[in-house]
């Protein structure tokens, strides 16, 4: 499992991010500074070894400010969130060990610090984009030459006619495009791709832009088939699966299995690639909306509405 390695770019104009860095230098200055300060409006004994851990403490402090401010990155603010971890056990035995003199004020540290400690959990999970890499293969033969089915693969804005998740692919330039596909549980994920290489008849690979909701690359080889008789289409695709394996299980709960898509995909392609259309039964007459369908329904005579949009 990896982090997006994008993320650094989008911390940097975060105001959230920047927000929690600036408090790191406002804590860490004055503890470093004047840590018997610090200690005493704490409420806290002030010694030399509570001198020591407030030292300690703001050195940490302004690492995370440098690191959040100047070169922002998840990591970072996990580090946070162990740091804090740390301080409300160093509160906790405070309390628990405290004369009674000054203990409202160390009192109100410990909840300020579990206030800043569930702010950095927010800011650190919902900051961290957790990736599993993904490669799939898949291979299916049609009835047609390769030059054939290169021209319909490489008809990119064509793609969302059998890849049932690909809402839209527009043509942005020579060899550069726009995709936007439905995700799981609702979500739309938007890429830019650059074609990497076109040979006609025979190979098209892409890869997609930095920043990518979902980073992905692949490639589709056109080969003739044996005796002659059509072509072989394979298809290789990588790309990063957001949420981690968690997500991916939940995913194929909900029927959103990537190695059943391409499947389904090249089922799909096949049936454009030789009869001109993907065929659909009664059973499913809605095409693409069959996604919103989970769990399936018991099959039922069709509506007067849905013969007609059959027939049509």
């Amino acid at each position: 499992m990896t982090t997006d390695t994008s993320a650094p770019t989008a911390l940097r104009h975060d105001p959230l991010v920047r927000g929690l860095g600036l408090a790191s230098a406002l804590l860490g200055v004055p503890q470093v500074a004047g840590p018997g300060v610090f200690v005493r409006q704490l409420g806290l004994t002030d010694g030399p070894r509570q001198r020591m851990a407030a030292v300690a403490v703001g050195v940490r402090e302004l690492t995370a400010a440098a690191g959040l401010l100047g070169r922002p990155h998840p990591a970072w603010l996990w580090s946070r969130v162990g740091g804090d971890l740390v301080d409300l056990a160093l509160l906790a035995t405070a309390l628990y060990r405290h004369d009674g003199r000054g203990v409202a004020r160390t009192a109100a540290a410990t909840a300020g610090t579990a206030a800043v400690t569930a702010a950095d959990v927010y800011a650190a999970v919902t900051r961290t984009r957790w990736r599993t890499p993904v490669e799939l293969t898949a291979t299916t033969t049609v009835a047609k030459p390769p030059d054939e089915a290169y021209e319909l693969w490489s008809g990119l804005e064509r793609l969302p006619e059998f890849m049932a998740h690909l809402e839209e692919v527009r043509i942005t330039g020579p060899r550069t495009s726009h995709w936007t596909a439905s995700a799981p549980f609702g979500r739309t994920v938007e890429w830019d791709a650059e074609t990497t290489r076109d040979v006609p008849g025979q190979l098209i690979a892409w890869r997609s832009a930095q920043g990518a909701d979902v980073g992905n690359s692949g490639e589709v080889r056109f080969h003739p088939a044996p005796g002659g008789h059509g072509t072989e289409v394979q298809v290789s695709l990588r790309y990063s699966l957001p949420a981690g394996p968690l997500g991916k299980a939940v995913a194929r709960h909900f029927g959103e299995e990537p190695h059943q898509q391409l499947d389904d995909d090249l089922r799909r392609f096949k049936q454009i690639a030789e009869a001109g259309e993907v065929i659909r039964s009664e059973g499913a007459p809605g095409g693409k909306r069959a996604r919103a369908e989970f769990p399936q329904h018991p099959a039922q005579p069709l509506t007067e509405d849905e013969l007609r949009e059959v027939r049509s």
